[in-house]
């Protein structure tokens, strides 16, 4: 099949070429604000644009699968970039799939577990959740087969380390990196569902070869939470490290953890608990 993969040079897509693109012909669209062409694999093609202006990359679309997770993917640099969020998540959102309805071609679509949540809470929540809306628009009015995926707190090979879009264990193991204490904002009582990289690629290409449209979304989190103190305990016994706590944060849920069981039950998904032996393998 010939796949297309927005967002293919970060840290999820990376990790999905490189799994896709051992049986298929596999494209990349990434316009590298976060994602890196070090990342960049053999056997796999690359188009460096934005997808707010996909209909300029491709003289037609004839791919069987869109693969839709480029966007900006935390929440507090939306809160300073509001408009650049609007843009990349929502605008693009709908770009996408306005040209992938050219050839009725197949998207699977990165949710946010944010969609549980207040969504006016931050910009990120909001535009993911408009994001979440447009594909059921065109899911009902155009009859196209989008799918959408939630993700939780992803973690694994080629997450992101340095700049603003890293996530607390990339952002922990930076400062561990530069010689600082970790530091956990808040109290450190807030639960995250921690899903492996390599779940989520399992989960996204059970989506795309399912044959049943989810009226909803598939919820792609490992079913297990922790809180933060819990991981930071996990850094200490693996670095020797200090912790700092820090004030908290706008937008910072006290908790996340898979809604429901259809990935499982339906797609035969099965993540793993990998977080510890991950952070002991660092």
């Amino acid at each position: 099949m010939k796949i297309l993969v927005t967002g293919g040079a970060g840290f999820i897509g990376t990790n999905l070429c490189s799994t896709l693109s051992k049986d298929h012909n596999v494209y990349s669209i990434d316009n590298y604000s976060i994602g890196s062409k070090l990342n960049h694999l053999k056997g796999v093609s690359y188009i460096e644009g934005d997808i707010v202006d996909i209909f300029d990359h491709f003289d037609k679309n004839d791919f069987d699968i869109c693969f839709h997770l480029a966007g900006l993917s935390r929440i507090q640099p939306s809160f300073t970039i509001p408009l650049d969020t609007f843009h990349a998540n929502t605008i693009g959102t709908q770009n996408v799939l306005e040209w992938c309805r050219t050839n009725s071609t197949k998207v699977v679509y990165s949710g946010s577990s944010s969609k549980h949540h207040d969504p006016y809470q931050s910009p990120y929540a909001l535009y993911k959740y408009l994001g979440e809306e447009i594909c059921k628009m065109y899911r009902q009015v155009y009859k196209m087969d989008v799918e959408i995926a939630r993700f939780y707190n992803v973690y694994g090979p080629k997450e992101i380390i340095d700049g603003d879009w890293a996530a607390v264990l990339g952002i922990w193991r930076r400062q561990i990196r530069d010689g600082k204490n970790i530091t956990i904002v808040g109290d450190g009582e807030q639960r995250r569902d921690f899903t492996h990289v390599q779940d989520i690629v399992d989960g996204l290409i059970k989506i795309s070869e399912f044959k049943k449209c989810h009226n909803d979304a598939w919820e792609l989190g490992s079913g297990k939470n922790y809180s933060i103190n819990e991981l930071a305990r996990f850094f200490v016994d693996r670095f020797e490290c200090e912790v700092n706590y820090i004030k908290d944060q706008p937008g910072n849920y006290r908790e996340t953890l898979r809604e429901h069981d259809d990935a499982l039950d339906e797609l035969g998904w099965k993540p793993k608990d990998r977080l510890q032996d991950y952070i002991m393998s660092l």
